[in-house]
């Protein structure tokens, strides 16, 4: 469906986006996720033809997005980061403004403008001045101009940004119903949002693609070291020595948690977190001391990401680790009037 193949954007000598190469299949969801400043905007600019390239090419269903700009976003919604609205219009007018710029007309504009207001649930506000509706309405009605000539991907840039957690809520539920029909990419920094939403993640750090993933197989994959965290009464010494003995355990670290109580993090490289625990449990039953807790830490999407973060940063010693600066956001500027 979208083929992005060494893309790379500099800002001068800094490189935004650096060659980056991945391949999106026809439907799902997938999550475009980085830190700030990791180039995912400027990837998702470039990916929808609102922004040049200084190397490298985007294809669409096999169109080349510089060559054939037209054909290409014909196939593409897009959502920027700061939805492209008009605030002194209503949802209704300001979508029929989209629909004939994207060259709809007569019956088959009023389809698409009902089937988008539905699909966006804005059907209440939809005769309402955009200026009084709220930023989650007005992210609704972003999403519903993206929809408009049915394409079969939709870019959505930082859907949720700046909502309260209803709003955050009512949109991650949105996306999850575009992609049983559609191919859906969206960005963000939130880990907990793409790992509930997604099929598969596109990890992307200093303008590098990092991982790219189902969220299970990433958890799997990329970190075995979990830990375990228990509380007991027994003296610290004596619980360094028994846990010096159990198999598997690689390193422990106790403190005291008052009340003569003493907390322990247990870490390990085994596997089976669960055979760990279950020695672990072994030992202080067969002591007669009780474990007055024992949780399980296993490894979540936050870790992976941060250790693949961590090691992108060390690849890239030396490199500046801000994004552009103020004169090379007027060129990025200059790169979007010009393709417009």
């Amino acid at each position: 469906m979208i083929s992005v193949e060494h893309l790379t954007k500099c800002y001068d000598t800094f490189p935004a986006v650096d060659d980056l190469s991945f391949e999106i299949g026809e439907g799902h969801v997938y999550g475009f996720l980085g830190p700030n400043g990791a180039g995912k905007s400027t990837t998702m600019n470039i990916m929808t033809g609102c922004l040049s390239a200084t190397s490298g090419r985007v294809l669409i269903d096999g169109l080349d997005i510089f060559e054939r700009p037209k054909e290409a976003k014909r196939r593409i919604g897009y959502l920027p980061e700061q939805p492209p609205l008009y605030m002194s219009e209503t949802p209704a007018e300001y979508l029929r403004f989209v629909g004939e710029a994207k060259g709809l007309r007569g019956a088959a504009l009023e389809h698409q403008i009902d089937s988008v207001i539905e699909q966006a649930k804005i059907w209440d506000v939809r005769n309402r001045r955009i200026s009084s509706l709220s930023k989650g309405y007005r992210q609704r009605v972003g999403i519903a101009q993206a929809l408009l000539g049915n394409p079969r991907a939709i870019i959505l840039d930082e859907p949720t940004v700046g909502l309260d957690p209803i709003q955050i809520i009512e949109i991650r539920d949105l996306i999850r119903e575009l992609g049983r029909t559609h191919t859906v990419i969206f960005s963000s920094h939130i880990l907990s949002e793409v790992q509930t939403i997604c099929d598969q993640i596109l990890m992307i750090s200093r303008g590098k693609l990092v991982a790219f993933d189902e969220p299970g197989n990433l958890e799997k994959q990329l970190l075995t070291s979990s830990e375990l965290i228990l509380t007991t009464e027994m003296d610290g010494d004596e619980l360094s020595g028994l846990l010096a003995g159990i198999e598997f355990i690689s390193a422990a670290e106790t403190e005291k948690s008052g009340g003569g109580r003493i907390t322990a993090r247990v870490r390990t490289d085994h596997s089976d977190i669960y055979e760990v625990s279950r020695a672990v449990f072994c030992a202080f039953a067969a002591k007669g001391v009780p474990l007055l807790e024992l949780t399980l830490k296993k490894a979540s999407l936050e870790d992976v990401f941060l250790e693949l973060a961590d090691d992108s940063a060390e690849a890239g010693a030396g490199v500046p680790p801000d994004g552009p600066t103020e004169s090379e956001s007027e060129v990025d500027e200059h790169d979007r009037d010009l393709e417009a």
